[in-house]
């Protein structure tokens, strides 16, 4: 049975945009590649860290919504931690009542959304 989570990580703030996109990509292709489905995807862009990591003041964050496998977790874990390319990660797992909630904070920035395009 696959789980719902949350994963956020922080890239460095040397990459060029091209690198950053290739990270991105990499990290959607292995969650596909093992079985899972994004669900959704927010780039934060670059900001402000609460304290500086690796004598950096700034990074890029990046969040994905995915369903996947327990197992797959550990791996794509791993795979954050030999990537240079990022400073921190966080995964969580979603319950129902956090599934329900970010699925309304969606809602709510599509309806903010259209109302701007009006």
């Amino acid at each position: 049975m696959q789980n719902h989570y949350e994963t956020v990580f922080i890239a460095n703030p040397v990459l060029s945009g091209a690198q950053m996109k290739e990270a991105v990509t990499k990290y959607r292709d292995l969650i596909e590649a093992q079985g899972g489905s994004i669900v959704h995807e927010e780039d934060w862009g670059l900001r402000k860290l609460a304290y500086p990591i690796q004598k950096k003041s700034t990074g890029f964050y990046h969040l994905f919504e995915f369903k996947a496998d327990p197992e797959f977790i550990s791996k794509l874990e791993i795979e954050f931690r030999r990537d240079e390319r990022v400073m921190r990660f966080l995964t969580m797992s979603l319950d129902k009542y956090a599934i329900e909630y970010s699925e309304k904070k969606r809602a709510k920035k599509e309806q903010a959304k259209d109302k701007k395009e009006e």
